[in-house]
């Protein structure tokens, strides 16, 4: 347990989010193996009493997959964590009962703010809401938009949440 506290603190630390109040008795994050990658910030992993548990990277939104960089995310998170052991530290649920987490992957610094580092991922500004973790998240954003990293390249990056609202109205409107 200790080591497991470590490991996710140093984690927390890196990306300048270390939770308040926590301590090594009350850490509610814990090892996982990461047996599917659905898309660059969702996983499936298998814990110690080997539950299958639906993560969703907090904070953060990467491209759907026929999104322009939305391949390129999952198989940026495939290449990170798919097989490996990594340490998943919770934030909250979702309405979809999704565990919202911070994943630590081994030898690497969180990624969550790995892929928002490299222009994989935007932060989503409606549900990034803890100014601990979210705050870092943005300044990685900024720092990759100024560098024009990954998706950003791309001077009409369009965010997931417009891009399914437009695909949706599109939808309607062929609909009729």
């Amino acid at each position: 347990m200790i080591k497991t506290f470590a490991i996710i603190f140093s984690a927390l630390l890196a990306l300048g989010c270390a939770p308040a109040g926590n301590s090594p008795a009350s850490d509610p994050s814990y090892p996982a193996r990461v047996v599917a990658v659905a898309d660059g910030d969702a996983i499936t992993v298998l814990d110690a009493g080997n539950n299958q548990i639906q993560i969703r990277l907090y904070g953060i939104a990467c491209p759907e997959q026929r999104q322009p960089y939305g391949n390129r995310a999952r198989q940026a998170t495939a290449d990170a964590v798919h097989g490996k052991t990594v340490n998943v530290h919770p934030v909250e649920a979702d309405g979809y009962g999704r565990t919202l987490a911070l994943v630590a992957a081994p030898g690497r610094e969180m990624l969550n703010s790995w892929l928002v580092k490299e222009g994989l991922a935007w932060v989503c500004p409606q549900y990034c809401k803890r100014e601990d973790i979210c705050g870092r998240l943005l300044e990685l954003e900024r720092a990759a938009r100024e560098n024009k990293a990954g998706l950003w390249a791309d001077g009409k990056a369009v965010p997931p949440w417009e891009w399914r609202r437009v695909k949706k109205d599109i939808d309607k409107s062929s609909d009729k």
